[in-house]
């Protein structure tokens, strides 16, 4: 993962940290802080940094196009 990709992940990441549980939060305050000083993460803090993101972000945007279903299209 390069620095722009880790950079890009916490900064959407921010969006939802209020969504976020007390062990989530402190997990992520500590990427944030790593990224605000341009250190690059280990592997376990990436495959973390990666999971956060999957379960916040990725799973709230929409799957499909919303209109499918209203004009009947099947898919």
């Amino acid at each position: 993962m390069t620095s722009v990709e880790q950079h890009k992940l916490v900064k959407e990441l921010r969006d939802y940290e209020a969504k976020m549980s007390r062990s989530e939060l402190e997990m992520f305050e500590m990427f944030r802080k790593r990224d605000k000083d341009d250190e690059d993460l280990d592997n376990i803090s990436r495959k973390k940094l990666k999971a956060l993101h999957e379960k916040y972000v990725v799973s709230s945007q929409p799957k499909g196009n919303p209109l499918d279903a209203l004009f009947g299209k099947k898919g």
